[in-house]
């Protein structure tokens, strides 16, 4: 009983409330709508449901498969944790600013990968969870907060935070034609620079940390 109350006590839920915001932001769902739409136009609505259902899914297996691996990938890499944070922070930062002017980073589509998917039947994986939604920042998100959740009460909540995304972003394309019937291309630009805000104020702690854990001598 004494070890389930000191694991409660050691949970940071404001870094866990953080990490929920910041996943959020950077996996930004509605940027996915209106490329679901076009991308399954030609389908029923039981396929739409479907591939929205398994692009949740796919998200969900890529992130947590990401957050399980990547600290001990990068072990065996010889990355210490602090330059992966310098350098993960500057990537999140780059899709911040993108995200500010309403537009989209190479590092999360590109226009061939979106024009080879309209020959696919099947997009649920690619393009859709990877790169679009789970894409590098994303990853190197939930790998950054995996690592600074040593215990394994905050990990179980990081890993909430990832299946409360997932869940997300089903909801989110099971209902793409009334959302984007609703928000329409200025309102997903809003959201858009809404999360791309958050994500700076994220994307400049990660770095600033990291710097400070490289070169102690920056804090004094």
């Amino acid at each position: 009983m004494m070890r389930r109350l000191k694991a409660r006590d050691v949970v940071d839920w404001i870094g866990l409330a953080k990490s929920a915001v910041g996943l959020v932001a950077i996996v930004n769902p509605p940027i996915a709508v209106p490329i679901f739409v076009s991308l399954t136009e030609g389908q029923s609505s039981r396929d739409r449901r479907r591939t929205a259902r398994l692009t949740g899914l796919s998200v969900l297996i890529i992130l947590m498969v990401s957050a399980w691996i990547g600290g001990p990938l990068l072990g065996a890499l010889g990355i210490r944790f602090s330059s992966f944070r310098v350098g993960g922070g500057i990537l999140l930062l780059l899709m911040a600013i993108a995200m500010l002017h309403a537009r989209q980073t190479g590092s999360r589509r590109r226009a061939e990968e979106l024009e080879e998917a309209e020959t696919k039947e099947q997009v649920a994986v690619v393009p859709l969870a990877l790169p679009i939604l789970a894409g590098p920042g994303a990853i190197s998100l939930v790998i950054l907060d995996f690592q600074r959740g040593d215990d394994l009460m905050t990990r179980a909540g990081i890993c909430l935070n990832i299946a409360l995304v997932a869940l997300l972003v089903w909801v989110m394309l099971r209902s793409a034609e009334r959302v984007a019937a609703v928000l329409g291309k200025t309102g997903i630009n809003i959201v858009s620079r809404i999360m791309g805000l958050l994500l700076a104020a994220l994307a400049v702690e990660l770095i600033a940390s990291g710097l400070l854990e490289l070169f102690p001598g920056l804090g004094g």
